[in-house]
């Protein structure tokens, strides 16, 4: 136990410590200095950072429970993201950097109005503060409790220790974010990222060597073996037409998930921040590339781990009976105690990273798109950083109050509200990506959007509808059938309106004005690079298929 925290706390320091020194000299007193690190981020930096963003400590609980239950098909989440940062690479990036934004909602602003940019701001805000801040912090602390049994060594109860683990995630967190600003988030991201993809690769490779050892003696070449050999139908990640959530159906994958990881990859200001804040659009090519790559093996600890853990509890008798207990369970078989305290830091990284990356997008948000723009339009550089230090605390405050409180809520009701954010984040990827394409769009045209959307897919989340009202099985229409279906018809509208107001005498086409902000030459290699990272994501699909590893006897849920 000793030797565990020992290595927890010497991990957890290194971290700040590094970040401490990289960002000791820099100018925090400019708002582009604070939020934006000074438009300086290089390509490593900001793969790693947007790495951590995505990933938290319950993602790796929830993903690897997911496969568990149903196989490999969650696992699309992951290689999906590859394309989508190729789309922010090669598409986004440079039309973001040219307008010089600091804020999706500011890009709103300049393409349709003050009002429209007010209103999605607002909305961005008040989710993340009730429900994506919260959870973040209520599904870390979760995950830190369940693994490594905070309440039992505290001898306090598990609400207690959820308590005390979120105000511990949020004062940590927020110390990154509103006094080191953007930069000290982007460079503890970096370093997590590091001991994440140590850590995390070292799980499967653990677990099979486990699962080996329990089979027949061997070690981790026999326990792969072992898991084709008995369980190719778990390793299979083409999931059928009629499927459920968590299963990913195959005809979504690059359908109505590809639309999704548009809108988390390229319009998610918690996201998208880091390239902004680019020195240059070849690094932020670069970096998307890069985490593009990350993002592609990310299935070895995100999916992988969770099929083993279903063969080896097969083997060896555990009894689970929820999905989120299977990543935990498996954690506590196969990390030795020595490494316990390393695994336990990576972990508070990435909840950490997280956390500190919402709360640092929505200080921008409040600060450049709210403050400046409708409460001190003559602030200065020096206010508006204040402003966001401020207001960074009093956010703080707001979601470790909510946070716990999580607690409290049936597990429908949290997955219902975690839903909630969907129906904001692809009206804005309408707005943003709708703009681009037509130039002649209505000043309207994102708040029907976004009304037109809340409206159908609210409703679609309401019904819950079954497959069995087309003649199918009995299991609930996937909720990516409805993104699918939906935004091409908020892309059908947008053209119709864009065509309809192009006839009018005297209209003006839109056009995006280049303000300098950064060297927008672009990098070399990144044809290159999209290219092969689109072969490697075919060749891990082939390879988890039943022309791989998999059986076409598909798993079901179970």
């Amino acid at each position: 136990m000793a030797w565990t925290l020992i290595s927890f706390v010497a991990f957890t320091v290194l971290v700040a410590v590094i970040s401490y020194f990289k960002t000791k000299g820099d100018d925090q007193t400019t708002a582009e200095g604070y939020f934006l690190a000074g438009r300086g981020l290089p390509g490593v930096v900001i793969a790693g950072s947007l790495l951590l963003t995505n990933l938290s400590a319950e993602q790796l609980v929830g993903s690897n429970g997911q496969s568990w239950l149903v196989g490999m098909s969650p696992m699309a989440f992951e290689i999906v993201a590859a394309p989508c940062l190729i789309a922010l690479a090669l598409f986004a990036a440079p039309r973001y950097l040219k307008s010089g934004i600091t804020t999706i909602p500011q890009l709103i602003g300049m393409r349709y109005d003050r009002s429209t940019k007010l209103c999605f701001s607002i909305l961005y805000i008040g989710l993340a503060l009730v429900v994506q801040i919260p959870v973040v912090l209520y599904s870390g602390s979760l995950v830190f409790e369940n693994i490594f049994g905070i309440s039992k060594l505290l001898g306090i109860s598990k609400f207690q220790s959820v308590v005390i683990l979120c105000i511990a995630i949020s004062v940590i967190g927020s110390i990154y974010a509103i006094f080191g600003g953007l930069k000290a988030v982007a460079v503890s991201d970096t370093v997590n990222g590091v001991g994440l993809l140590i850590g995390g690769l070292m799980i499967p490779f653990l677990a099979l060597h486990v699962l080996g050892k329990t089979a027949d003696g061997g070690s981790i070449i026999e326990g792969w073996k072992y898991l084709v050999a008995n369980h190719s139908a778990q390793l299979n990640s083409i999931a059928p037409i009629e499927s459920s959530a968590p299963s990913v159906p195959w005809p979504t994958v690059f359908t109505g998930l590809l639309f999704l990881g548009f809108q988390s990859w390229c319009t998610n200001q918690a996201y998208i921040q880091r390239v902004l804040a680019a020195k240059n659009l070849k690094e932020a090519q670069k970096g998307a590339l890069f985490c593009a790559i990350l993002k592609i093996i990310g299935f070895m600890y995100l999916a992988l781990p969770g099929v083993i853990a279903f063969a080896l509890f097969k083997l060896n008798g555990t009894d689970i009976s929820m999905m989120d207990d299977a990543y935990p369970q498996l954690i506590m078989q196969v990390v030795p105690m020595p490494v316990m305290g390393f695994f336990a830091a990576v972990m508070f990284g990435a909840i950490l990273s997280s956390f500190n990356s919402f709360l640092n997008s929505i200080n921008t948000m409040f600060v450049l798109d709210i403050y400046k723009e409708f409460m001190n339009k003559d602030a200065t550089e020096t206010q508006m950083v204040g402003a966001g230090k401020k207001v960074g605390i009093l956010f703080a405050v707001i979601t470790t109050c909510v946070g716990p409180l999580v607690y409290f809520f049936p597990g429908g009701l949290r997955t219902f509200l975690d839903s909630l954010v969907m129906l904001v984040a692809l009206p804005v990827l309408s707005a943003v990506f709708g703009g681009f394409f037509f130039k002649y769009l209505p000043k309207y045209t994102a708040k029907l959007i976004l009304v037109f959307h809340i409206v159908f897919y609210g409703g679609f989340l309401l019904i819950s509808p079954n497959y069995s009202l087309f003649g199918g099985g009995e299991g609930t229409i996937h909720y990516l059938y409805a993104v699918l279906v939906l935004w091409p018809i908020e892309l059908l509208i947008m053209y119709l309106l864009n065509r309809n107001n192009k006839n009018k005498n005297g209209e003006q086409a839109w056009v995006q004005e280049s303000t300098g902000a950064v060297d927008m030459t672009p990098w070399k290699y990144r044809k290159v690079v999209a290219i092969l990272v689109l072969i490697i994501v075919a060749l891990v699909y082939a390879a988890f298929s039943p022309l791989g590893v998999g059986s076409w006897a598909y798993s079901q849920p179970f």
